[in-house]
């Protein structure tokens, strides 16, 4: 059922809202009569009074009325430029030295430094006994951010890069070079301004050594939470630090990872392994396959359609035996020694070949030196006709809870109530089904996403579904933009996503929003094909009402167990 207000109703944006983008969507609810003005034009709205159109937004404040019958709401809205200000004068912009932080690097590695000053002025950097010219940079696409996938809005933008200058060198000693000064020339007048990082270059003889501290530690393809996430490694970990950006450590086989997630092994030799025998042992549902190594390297996995690839880093294959009965699971195991890349030792490749296409998750380990890896098992279903998922144990998430609401309607109604309403909803239909269902949450309270990860783990699942309901960023188009999709991240998870996708779009006649390759913390666990689904949007004023409808959140369930077991009955 849709919920009709008493009066005009702004939930999205709040008061004095600031945002860098360049429309921004206004949403809301009224009773059904009459018309609703904003800044004096009429609206549409749904069949309820719900809305949510977009309007475009200019640089500084943007006020909106909003006006039903005798009721006025003033909304404020200021866009903020992305565009870094240009100094006035003879001036470095604000923050714009790079290097921001301490860094560190091997001799040989280009430095690179950056500014942004007043065009047609001459800037150069000095350090240690070097002077290097910073030129002006010619235009450049700027890229939108990850979430333009989201509303449409992926495409390169074409920015100015004028008053941008770079410039690169090397060193070829190690020495602490401490901070690079900066020097702006213009019309016979100079300023100097010392960098705020200190810069070292490292001595390829006494490198460090770190070991992962954390149960999994978050290897990255760069110095920030902004650089996509590898392989995580798992605790004991060692690796020697190749470079440093402030907080981040470059690790020797390329990856970085925050120091905070590791400790440094003084004296500790650089870590390399030879490997020989590779065991393996059967447990109920599971596979494991055991490397024993001088001491914990670093790590990564890729899968592949029947294949499960798991490389080991600096090291190298003395193996001349490997023992593998007939399997459940794999049915031959090939490895190569890698070359060395950039300087490294190389290692060496285990590649599984597996009997069925389906992959249905795994865990990474170190007991002492030794790498242990979890292959889990397909499940096995039950025979009763009439409760094909007996024997299935099946995770559930209500998305957000307690503190964290999720999105919210035009009514101001929660995301995260609806979550778990459809959650309990559909728990039962898979019940009726066979299934054993464990969930995150079973009430209104506070789980975080590393405790959901861990039940995740815990739990072992065959399949762990987190539930959602979907809005969108400032600048989508609220009042178009509706519909299913389904998120994913390990390629075990992605039949399951695109199964159960087309299941729902086809079975429910919903609009398809898409299915997605998406970095978040409930698809990431690799313990069970895990998908986060997005049943509907909250931020569109007709889908908000199917959504909130008790008969179309049944029908939503039942179409959600039916899926579920048709997909383990077609990978069976």
């Amino acid at each position: 059922m849709a919920f009709a207000q008493p009066s005009l109703v702004i939930v999205f944006p709040p008061p004095n809202y600031q945002t860098s983008t360049e429309k921004i969507f206004l949403l809301g609810t009224a009773p059904p009569d009459g018309q609703v003005l904003i800044n004096g034009q009429p609206i549409n709205r749904s069949k309820a009074g719900h809305f949510s159109p977009s309007f475009p937004l200019q640089l500084g404040e943007n006020k909106f009325r909003v006006r039903h019958e005798n009721q006025e709401l003033q909304i404020q809205v200021t866009r903020l430029t992305t565009q870094v200000e240009l100094p006035q004068g003879l001036a470095f912009a604000k923050n714009s030295l790079t290097p921001t932080t301490d860094i560190a690097r091997l001799p040989g590695e280009l430095i690179c430094f950056s500014a942004i000053a007043p065009p047609n002025a001459a800037v150069s950097v000095t350090l240690a006994n070097q002077t290097v010219a910073l030129t002006p940079q010619t235009q450049q696409a700027q890229l939108p951010a990850n979430s333009g996938i989201l509303t449409g809005r992926n495409q390169p933008i074409g920015q100015s890069s004028v008053g941008k200058y770079q410039g690169c060198t090397t060193f070829s000693a190690a020495a602490d070079l401490g901070q690079p000064l900066f020097q702006l020339t213009q019309n016979g007048k100079t300023i100097t301004q010392p960098g705020s990082g200190k810069i070292q270059i490292l001595s390829p003889a006494q490198l460090t050594v770190a070991e992962v501290t954390s149960d999994s530690g978050v290897a990255r393809t760069g110095p920030s939470t902004d650089n996509s996430r590898l392989t995580p490694l798992p605790k004991a970990t060692r690796a020697t630090v190749t470079g440093q950006e402030g907080e981040w450590l470059r690790l020797d086989y390329g990856a970085w990872i925050n120091s905070q997630e590791t400790r440094i092994l003084p004296g500790a030799l650089p870590p390399r392994t030879i490997i020989r025998s590779v065991g393996s042992r059967q447990l109920p549902g599971a596979t494991e396959i055991v490397f024993p190594l001088q001491v914990p390297v670093p790590v990564s996995v890729q899968q592949g359609d029947r294949t499960f690839t798991l490389t080991l880093y600096n090291t190298t294959a003395q193996t001349d035996i490997i023992r593998l009965d007939d399997n459940p699971l794999i049915s031959r195991l090939d490895w190569q020694q890698l070359p060395p890349v950039g300087g490294g030792q190389g290692g060496v490749q285990y590649t599984f070949n597996l009997k069925k296409l389906q992959q249905w998750g795994y865990k990474l380990r170190y007991e002492g030196t030794t790498l242990v890896l979890t292959l889990r098992h397909p499940p096995t279903m039950g025979y009763k006709r009439r409760q094909p998922l007996t024997g299935i144990k099946i995770l559930l998430d209500p998305g957000h809870g307690g503190k964290e609401p999720g999105a919210a309607g035009p009514t101001g109604y929660l995301e995260k109530d609806v979550n778990l309403t459809v959650s309990k909803l559909l728990r039962d239909e898979l019940v009726k089904q066979g299934a054993t269902v464990v969930m995150t949450r079973e009430d209104d309270k506070d789980v975080s996403l590393v405790e959901r990860q861990a039940i995740i783990n815990k739990e072992a699942s065959a399949i762990a579904l987190s539930i959602h309901h979907n809005s969108l960023p400032d600048d989508g188009d609220a009042e178009r933009i509706k519909g299913f999709a389904t998120f994913w991240y390990n390629p075990q998870a992605h039949n399951l996503a695109i199964f159960l996708h087309n299941y729902v779009v086809k079975d429910l006649g919903r609009p398809s929003y898409g299915v997605f390759w998406d970095n978040l913390a409930l698809t990431r666990p690799t313990v069970a094909p895990s998908v986060l689904l997005e049943l509907g949007f909250m931020s569109n004023p007709n889908e908000f009402e199917q959504v909130m409808n008790p008969q179309e959140q049944q029908k939503m369930a039942k179409t959600l167990a039916r899926g579920i077991t048709e997909w383990f009955r077609s990978v069976k």
